[in-house]
């Protein structure tokens, strides 16, 4: 019997038992489906992320007091909470003695301000910056619109202010912003800039912020918080070339730890971190999920599997008169496995092309419900139906074998 002919007779089986073929396929589908479907929505998400993490370019890395991904006890808590603040002498030692980088910029940030214009005023959402003229350079966000802060600002500790573009927005819908005076958390500035537009996913956060120089952030609000915190600052570092990102934070880590007066016994009492550092983060906090995912779906395949099984036993009993028929004439014990497996394959697949395809449908929801980036890995349909195939071969070998087994007398007689 020709190879052809064993898929010919797999196929009419299949096409002539719908109903039985359908609930085979059911476990099939919700056991992909479950598995594709979370693996496409972590996907989109993490792309979406990635590419929202990329702020800070392939060559800049920052250097701050606290973890970037947050505290994941309480002692990470006591001990980041015991740490010195970086300082503006810290980002000028890195200026002076790490040959690798060329950028070096500081930052300070506050939460919960508001801007006013002529009766038009902003929700207390607002993020100020106290930062240095490095700052569009490092954090890839570029002025569009008037100048961005100079050192002249910087060393006169001036009013001035670059807005973000929503704020542009709300507050001069027709006018054109520079040179205009607006009040920030009550106090008069000067606009001299407004950055260009900067979408985000999960918010305008990027469009709602102030860049003021960090001079005048100091002399506003000084260097220690309300709740009588010494301010940290964050320092920007922005290496010659991709190639010597690695180098300059080693070296960085050198000169802090001299001029911070870490002894060598010591761990670092500052953080480092890059948008590699913090895709990677992320990675590992999708992981959990991941494998759960995965989990959840071999059990659901499992049980189709023992539900094929069960169903392609129930087809031998029906068919055993018809395997007879096929023994007499010539049909070999491979033969009959083959067709009974190829059976078993089939229905499998098909659940599994029917499960990826739902599965990258409810994945991909979540990117139609907020606006993320839709995402097809396939890395993953190319697994589900991998296993499929799997679970056809492990659970349709009892049925195969058992048909395969059958004396054609004996069969020929069945009832």
């Amino acid at each position: 019997m020709q190879k052809i002919d064993t898929l010919l007779m797999a196929l009419r089986s299949i096409r002539s038992n719908k109903l039985r073929s359908s609930l085979t396929l059911f476990g099939i589908v919700l056991g992909v489906a479950s598995i594709i479907g979370v693996m496409t929505a972590i996907s989109v998400v993490q792309k979406t992320m990635e590419k929202e993490m990329t702020v800070l370019g392939a060559q800049t890395f920052q250097v701050q007091k606290w973890p970037a991904g947050g505290f994941t006890s309480a002692a990470e808590r006591r001990k980041a909470f015991r740490r010195p603040p970086l300082t503006l002498s810290d980002a000028q030692a890195i200026r002076d003695y790490v040959e690798s980088v060329d950028i070096v910029g500081a930052e300070i940030w506050d939460m919960g301000k508001k801007a006013e214009y002529h009766g038009e005023e902003t929700n207390e959402n607002l993020a100020i910056c106290g930062g240095t003229p490095e700052y569009p350079a490092n954090n890839t966000h570029y002025v569009g619109q008037g100048r961005n802060i100079s050192q002249m600002d910087v060393k006169a500790a001036r009013s001035v202010v670059v807005i973000g573009f929503a704020i542009a927005q709300e507050l001069f819908p027709f006018v054109d912003p520079i040179g205009r005076k607006i009040r920030v958390d009550g106090r008069k500035y000067e606009v001299i800039g407004v950055f260009d537009e900067k979408k985000s996913v999960f918010g305008s956060q990027y469009d709602h912020y102030i860049l003021m120089p960090v001079t005048r952030y100091v002399s506003t609000y000084g260097l220690t918080d309300p709740r009588g915190f010494e301010r940290s600052v964050n320092i920007t570092v922005h290496a010659k070339t991709p190639e010597l990102i690695f180098d300059a934070i080693e070296e960085t880590r050198q000169v802090l730890r001299r001029v911070r007066g870490v002894k060598y016994n010591e761990e670092d009492n500052f953080e480092f971190f890059n948008s590699e550092s913090m895709i990677t983060e992320f990675n590992k906090m999708t992981a959990g999920v991941k494998v759960g995912a995965f989990v959840i779906g071999i059990i659901a395949l499992v049980v189709a599997g023992i539900g094929i099984m069960n169903i392609m036993l129930v087809s031998v009993t029906e068919r055993t008169k018809e395997i007879g028929i096929r023994k007499s004439l010539g049909a070999t014990p491979r033969n009959i496995m083959a067709q009974f497996l190829l059976e078993a394959v089939i229905l499998c697949n098909i659940g599994g092309i029917v499960g990826v395809l739902v599965g990258f449908g409810l994945g991909n929801i979540i990117s139609i419900a907020f606006g993320f980036e839709s995402s097809v890995p396939m890395i993953w349909a190319v697994i589900g139906i991998t296993f499929c195939s799997a679970i056809g071969i492990g659970f349709g070998m009892l049925p195969a074998v058992k048909a395969a087994r059958l004396h054609p007398i004996d069969a020929l007689r069945y009832e």
